[in-house]
């Protein structure tokens, strides 16, 4: 146990974390490096630099004439997969901070440090991308020794591209992280910290062995979900899996034992024995919740069951996707969907498309609404559509979140003004150091899932950097905005909004509407309401035939008599009319800004 070392890497978003860990397994020899991001083997974690799957890799390190056992745990970087983080930095007694040398420190790194001091991990600060010409490694420095209180000299200045400074990274490791404690001759416990999916072995799972001794071939359970199996196969996980007969406390390894549902393996839950269990499961166990739901509809509905069959195989790679089937009188049937964010949500429709080659149509994302009756019961709804009459509702809560955003302080004010128009109100703002500055905001969930994000970095040339925490529910006056067409309502464009957006809201979505429905042989009337009143009004005008052009003079009753004519014509195929909404226009409602 003395040589092993566990650590993960917390990063921002592109500050250079995987080409890092590829430089680590690099001079290690653990792997010759091919091609650029190894362990970022998805082509959509290739193409947008982010790490969506947490990986985990072991390395071997000769120092001073010993071998060291290295194992990276990988995290994702981006703050939808907060959770998945959280449960790496359990599994770890060290981490590298890695940051930007010309972007300095970002609102990532930060809530991600302060969940790896709460987990107790020493913590190696190191600046990446020394050698870009806009580096500025001076200023870097004094903002880390800000905020760790660390001395300069521990602060190691590297570039991931070059390999400058890795060897001193690996020689920290060794000698700053403590090695893992746990009792051998105790109760089996081994946390989760991952889980993948093989479609020959069924679903992988990562732990790593807090006490106890694991050996294969025996029966285990996993102590939240309660259920039991034998472990066929355990090892260490290389570039490869590399079986092995049994895991010591502090080791890190994987489990196959054939399971085929991911639901059975939770990231967080404990392993432990059946005969001789553990007393109580390791701490900060969390059932994932969705935070934003979409409907998802296939755009021919024979697709149905071929979509149905995508998401499940979705899902056993990702068992924080969450679907249920419902259905839509303007789309057919589908399914609602919960995912942990947006960027999330993005990554399904795009996995989506690519590996099952599914051409999906996304509804208006929203969030889940708890709402009291008359009575004091509540019920929690995710889609606009499953509200109660206004009648019965006595008050609706909706979620909060707790929003930090780090920006430069040219643009404070454009970025107060965007919190405060998404009905945000300032907790407070610290100076980081220069002139960079953190806001903290309270803001509800609903109000930043459509374009908050692109908006920010927008206003602010892309120098904001934005983290977010739930921060429970409170209550809020909201009201259900219908969109009616012929005085039919369209499910899939209703939405639940404040009462103070809802009459520019209820305006604008009709006058975007006008533009996009097509003109039929009769008036199309777009109508906005809140239950029974109507907000907004606009009109599609009609095609007309010009009947009265054979008449050419003569008395202006045989004029009148084609117009009548028409008139009723109209009035009937008004009646039996029925108006197609095209794509469009469930897309154009997301970007109405």
């Amino acid at each position: 146990m003395k040589n092993i070392r566990n650590f993960c890497i917390i990063a921002h978003i592109d500050h250079g974390k995987s080409t890092l860990a590829d430089r680590l397994l690099e001079y290690t020899k653990t792997i010759e490096i091919t091609e650029g991001q190894m362990l970022d083997d998805m082509d959509l974690e290739r193409e947008r630099g982010i790490t969506i799957k947490s990986h985990a890799i072991q390395m071997e390190y000769n120092y001073q004439g010993e071998t060291y056992i290295l194992n990276l745990i990988d995290t994702p970087g981006h703050v939808d997969f907060s959770y998945e983080v959280s449960r790496s930095i359990a599994a770890c007694e060290g981490a590298l901070l890695v940051v930007d040398a010309s972007q300095g420190v970002q609102a990532q790194t930060i809530s991600n440090l302060y969940m790896a001091i709460e987990h107790d991990l020493e913590i190696i600060p190191v600046i990446n991308k020394c050698d870009m010409e806009s580096a500025n490694p001076d200023m870097v420095e004094d903002e880390i020794v800000d905020l760790l209180g660390c001395k300069r000299e521990d602060i190691i200045r590297a570039s991931a591209r070059t390999g400058l400074g890795v060897e001193e990274i690996l020689n920290a490791i060794v000698e700053r992280v403590p090695h893992p404690v746990g009792d051998e001759d105790a109760p089996l416990q081994a946390l989760i910290f991952d889980s993948v999916f093989n479609p020959f072995r069924g679903i992988i799972a990562y732990f790593k062995v807090q006490n106890g001794v694991l050996r294969s071939h025996d029966k285990v359970k996993f102590f939240n979900t309660g259920c039991e199996y034998e472990a066929d196969e355990i090892g260490v996980l290389r570039m490869d899996l590399v079986p092995h007969k049994e895991m010591r406390t502090g080791e890190v390894g994987y489990i196959i034992s054939g399971i085929k549902t991911s639901t059975e393996v939770k990231v967080g839950d404990t392993i432990t024995h059946v005969v001789n269990p553990c007393k109580e499961a390791i701490k900060g166990f969390e059932e994932v919740k969705p935070m934003v739901f979409a409907g998802v509809y296939p755009i021919s509905p024979e697709d149905f069951e071929n979509l149905r069959a995508s998401l499940e195989k979705l899902q056993l790679n990702d068992a924080s996707l969450t679907f249920s089937p419902e259905s839509s009188i303007a789309l057919g049937f589908g399914f609602r969907c919960g995912f942990l964010g947006l960027l999330h949500m993005e990554i399904v429709q795009e996995r989506l498309d690519r590996e099952f080659d599914m051409d999906v149509i996304t509804t208006v994302p929203n969030v889940s609404y708890k709402i009291y009756d008359k009575q004091g019961e509540m019920t929690e709804v995710h889609n606009p559509g499953g509200m109660p009459d206004q009648t019965f509702i006595d008050h609706i809560e909706e979620p909060y979140i707790k929003a930090s955003i780090i920006t430069t302080t040219d643009f404070i004010g454009p970025i107060m003004t965007l919190c405060l128009s998404k009905r945000g109100e300032l907790i407070k703002q610290e100076y980081i150091s220069g002139n960079r500055v953190e806001l903290y905001y309270n803001i509800p969930l609903g109000e930043i899932v459509i374009d908050f994000y692109d908006k920010l970095k927008s206003i602010s040339k892309g120098y904001a950097s934005f983290d977010y925490h739930p921060d429970g529910f409170r209550p809020s006056k909201l009201v259900k905005l219908d969109i009616l067409l012929n005085g039919e309502p369209v499910d899939a464009l209703s939405c639940l909004t404040h009462v103070d957006n809802a009459y520019t809201l209820g305006r604008r979505m009709c006058e975007k509407l006008k533009e996009l429905i097509p003109r039929q042989q009769f008036d199309i009337a777009i109508q906005a309401a809140i239950g029974a009143k109507i907000i907004a009004r606009e009109t599609v005008q009609q095609v007309r035939k010009d009947v009265t052009a054979k008449c050419y003079g003569g008395d202006v009753s045989r004029k009148r008599k084609l117009l009548e004519k028409q008139k009723r014509g109209k009035k009937r195929m008004k009646q039996i009319g029925s108006v197609q909404v095209p794509q469009k226009a469930f897309l154009a409602v997301l970007k109405l800004d």
